[in-house]
């Protein structure tokens, strides 16, 4: 498309160009002719006062090297025999008009121009007076020579310019064309790339909304279906975290309670079908994040984590109690906001906790503790259990760490909800003796202009372990 619109911009301003070049060329021609010709009419009727006055040669002869034309010897005059008794014609100067184109215009009485060798003459009659009996009035010739260079003078130089002209216009028109032609192709590249990018999962991909208007409505059209898309695929990202936290939290209290019906039949079958129940679960999950995206949470959401925490908190206390568990709770006195919906960080909060109960005998104590830092809120899950054999294993996606009966489907969702705000997980010993899950939550550029957090990305990134060793340093003591 662009580079037709070059070829037709080209083809039009060529015939553009030639329709006014060529006759303008030719017009430039004419008027290098007439002024050539003009100024030798201007010449020879200079010497018609003298004509009119003598005849005698000295005083034509000085007349004529008056004149530019004689000066340079291309000027010549003809004078007719005046005396009949003698019936000698004058002529002075050199002659290159034939005779018959002499006789031609002393006979009709009106200038000529006839072509010479090297160039042309200009026949200009002139009439002397009476000298016949009857009174006829006698016609000199005066010839003026114009060599081809003079009536050719400036032609080449103005053809010149011409060309130029025409050439200049071409390329600015190719460019003006070429221009228009990019503005117009490169909006909807865009869009054509925009448009593959989001079939291929690249949710992120915008189009940016400028261009002719068509292509800007398009864009317009297809940002707003993007919008729309993440916005579905964020719905169901967070139906899948919200059936991990209705359908895993039941399930962990209905193990544990199948654990403590004993031995016998219908006890191994409850406990049974609360497994296979919980392996349904685990499968109904992993199908639902098979297609969930990668789409960040926006600053305009988020949530209280203080919030979020305690009532989690209030809900896995009362399993805690009947189990014996010793709970701390800290760092949830005032309000942080950090930019995670309130369901995404409750399930993930639901994941740890569920984690803690289905893979530490009953009686182990567990903490979870908050603390704000400038350019992130670090939230740490502790208990006194075993630990987790390879805490690096763990943290791949997808893996349980060597624990038994684990999807590792915990880990994702708690991955997930960090990464989203270029946070990260870490797992190591907590100061109970058991694991400690770090969650760095980054806040980033989502806090308010006055407040914290203005400092750059890599500062934020350079600085998370360090101000994780100070959460966990004040954890111990």
């Amino acid at each position: 498309m662009r580079w037709a619109l070059v070829k037709v911009a080209l083809a039009v301003t060529v015939m553009v160009v030639v329709a006014f070049a060529v006759p303008l060329g030719l017009v430039v021609k004419e008027m290098a002719r007439d002024r050539a010709f003009s100024n030798a009419e201007r010449q020879a009727a200079a010497i018609g006062p003298t004509l009119s006055i003598t005849t005698e040669r000295g005083e034509l002869e000085r007349a004529i090297a008056s004149t530019q034309a004689g000066a340079a010897g291309r000027m010549a005059v003809h004078v007719p025999p005046v005396d009949e008794v003698d019936g000698r014609p004058l002529e002075i100067g050199t002659r290159r008009a034939a005779g018959k184109d002499l006789r031609t215009v002393q006979r009709l009485g009106r200038a000529s121009i006839t072509q010479v060798t090297g160039g042309f003459a200009l026949l200009q009659p002139t009439a002397i007076g009476s000298g016949r009996p009857l009174g006829t009035p006698q016609i000199a010739i005066v010839e003026v020579y114009v060599p081809d260079d003079e009536v050719s003078n400036g032609i080449t130089t103005a053809w010149l310019v011409l060309a130029g002209v025409g050439l200049a216009l071409v390329v600015g028109s190719v460019a003006v064309a070429d221009r228009l032609g990019l503005r117009m192709v490169e909006p909807a590249r865009r869009l054509a790339y925009a448009a593959h990018a989001l079939g291929e999962g690249k949710l992120g991909v915008r189009v940016p909304e400028e261009g002719p208007p068509e292509l800007r409505s398009a864009a317009i059209a297809f940002n707003s279906m993007a919008d729309q898309v993440v916005q579905l695929l964020a719905n169901e990202r967070e139906l899948a975290a919200d059936l991990s936290h209705r359908l895993r939290t039941p399930l962990t209290v209905l193990r544990l309670n199948a654990a403590s019906l004993g031995e016998g039949p219908a006890a191994d079958q409850t406990r049974a079908a609360v497994a296979q129940l919980e392996r349904e679960v685990d499968t109904i999950i992993r199908t639902a994040r098979q297609v969930k995206s990668q789409v960040s949470p926006g600053p305009a959401g988020g949530c209280d984590v203080s919030e979020v925490v305690r009532e989690r908190m209030d809900f896995w206390s009362a399993l805690a109690e009947d189990e014996g568990r010793t709970v701390r709770l800290a760092g949830v006195g005032r309000p942080v906001r950090i930019p995670v919906g309130r369901a995404e960080l409750a399930a993930a909060l639901d994941a740890l906790l569920g984690n803690v109960f289905r893979h530490t005998p009953e009686g182990t104590a567990f903490s979870v503790d908050v603390h704000n830092g400038e350019d992130a809120v670090i939230v740490l899950v502790s208990d006194a259990g075993p630990g987790i054999a390879d805490p690096q294993a763990a943290l791949v996606r997808g893996n349980s760490g060597s624990r038994e009966g684990s999807t590792g489907l915990g880990l994702d969702i708690v991955r997930a909800v960090a990464e989203s705000t270029g946070g990260d997980v870490r797992i190591g010993r907590s100061v109970l003796g058991g694991t400690e899950v770090r969650i760095w939550i980054g806040l980033g550029g989502w806090r308010s202009p006055g407040g914290p957090g203005g400092h750059r990305l890599g500062r934020r990134k350079r600085g998370a372990a360090g101000r994780g060793a100070a959460a966990e340093a004040r954890v111990r003591s």
